[in-house]
């Protein structure tokens, strides 16, 4: 519980209606996009670096936990408060500080959501260009707190890669900037350890993000597939061919069922699997590379490709794409989203040990992918009101990610560690390997209050995961 005088304080520096203690109001900030819950003892909404520094001194003097929020659009249960103390909440920082097109460069607050960004700048000629799915509702802060993707990462790169400078609030409640609108600068990446460390080194309130001219023209297919197989040994050879999408991205059947069920954007329901294919660049050539993709494809038994003649229809195919997760909420009460990560050659035998992991435990599983990075995207599908069926779906994740990491990959493409992984850092991580983040961890955050319980596991936890290894 938290005392008296702290409320007062933190009433007095973001006012009175601005910190939530009601059960009712606090059961709304006690989840995310996983599967766990746990209330706050407060929530405290912020509009300014100056009141999220204050918020932290005062918890940090009071030894409270604080955990930073933005949309919440989070999967791996990362801005759950599961020591309670504080959600600090940072949706109303949207504000764009500045716009330099001279330096190429973009300066936002950390509440402004993704796809804002871009539409800011559009009229400019410009664009940011990391997009995850949810980005019409998930915060840049968010992106830098998971070091978020989306379909452009394959050309582009992540978040980390379009990330050049930060203002963060440090967990003792100091205000501090990592990098800035200058390359290279010298001294040690502080900047880099920052991107992906989930809110556990301190609270991203600015970015200084990189912007990119808007490509001169751009061609958009869909390859439709009668087998798994073939679609992902399409994105195998492409990859060996040297060929550079701007995004590849692969569904299959029961993911366009349940788009076209929502949405019906003209995606074929009988397809066991298509690739959404986008190719980017200047015009002159690009008409040359689309028929050299088109020929990959043939080659690799697709049954039909369709070239995207309008506008129109671009938008649709992405609006079906980038809405997969709420239609295939349609599916089943639950569903528990993974990105497990392989080398993009491995796709297709990543793919297949999924389809075994759902049969073994009698789960249905949808899958949509940032194929040309080999970013997997499986959603188990339960039943959350039958406790063993939770447990089966959760076993079949943790299976899943140990295949990825056999296969040469990872844990963890885009949605970060949170809760939902902190058993599987046994699987990549030594004992050691984990101490020495522990120590890079108390470097930033000595008293251990900043987003508490999450990305690294205890040492016992991952002696038990070396010792089944």
């Amino acid at each position: 519980m938290l005392s008296d005088g702290l409320l007062t304080e933190l009433r007095g520096i973001v006012g009175p209606d601005d910190v939530l203690t009601s059960r009712v109001d606090l059961q709304t900030y006690a989840y995310d996009g996983y599967v766990a819950r746990s209330m706050p003892d407060a929530v405290v909404f912020v509009d300014s670096t100056d009141e999220v520094a204050r918020v932290v001194r005062s918890a940090h003097r009071e030894g409270v936990s604080f955990v930073p929020r933005g949309s919440a659009t989070n999967l791996t249960g990362a801005t759950i408060a599961v020591r309670g103390g504080l959600v600090i909440e940072m949706a109303r920082m949207r504000r764009v500080v500045d716009i330099d097109i001279a330096n190429e460069r973009i300066v936002v607050e950390c509440g402004i959501y993704n796809d804002d960004v871009s539409a800011v700048l559009d009229p400019l000629g410009y664009y940011y260009a990391p997009d995850p799915s949810s980005g019409k509702a998930s915060s840049i802060g968010g992106n830098i707190a998971e070091n978020a993707g989306g379909p452009h990462c394959f050309k582009y790169g992540v978040t980390l890669n379009h990330v050049v400078g930060a203002e963060v609030v440090l967990p003792d409640g100091e205000v501090v900037w990592l990098g800035g609108k200058a390359l290279d600068l010298p001294g040690y990446d502080l900047l880099g350890a920052f991107v992906g460390s989930e809110g556990t080194f301190g609270i991203c309130t600015k970015a200084v993000l990189r912007i990119l001219r808007k490509a001169e023209a751009v061609r958009t297919l869909l390859a439709i597939f009668d087998s798994i197989d073939d679609s992902a040994k399409t994105v195998s050879a492409m990859i060996a061919a040297g060929m550079v999408p701007a995004t590849l991205e692969m569904m299959d059947n029961l993911a366009i069922q349940a788009i076209e069920a929502s949405e019906s954007l003209g995606f074929p329901t009988d397809a066991a699997a298509v690739l959404l294919i986008e190719l980017d660049g200047l015009a002159d050539g690009l008409e040359d590379m689309a028929a050299e993709v088109q020929a990959m494809c043939r080659r690799n038994n697709a049954r039909d490709i369709r070239v995207v003649g309008s506008s129109e229809e671009r938008i649709a195919l992405w609006k079906g794409r980038k809405g997969a997760v709420a239609a295939v909420a349609r599916l089943a009460p639950s569903f528990l989203l993974l990105d497990g990560t392989v080398p993009r050659t491995r796709l297709p035998d990543a793919l297949r040990k999924v389809y075994e992991i759902g049969a073994k435990y009698n789960l249905r599983i949808a899958n949509v992918a940032h194929a040309g990075d080999g970013n997997l995207h499986p959603f188990v599908l339960f039943d959350s009101r039958i406790r063993t069926e939770q447990e089966r779906a959760m076993e079949a994740g943790m299976e899943i990610l140990a295949a990825c990491v056999a296969l040469g990959g990872t844990i963890s493409g885009e949605h970060g560690i949170g809760l939902e992984k902190l058993d599987a850092m046994g699987m990549l991580f030594t004992e050691a390997d984990l101490r020495a983040q522990e120590w890079l961890k108390e470097v930033f955050d000595p008293a251990g209050l900043s987003n508490p319980g999450k990305v690294l596991p205890s040492r016992v936890v991952v002696a038990e995961a070396a010792h089944v290894s």
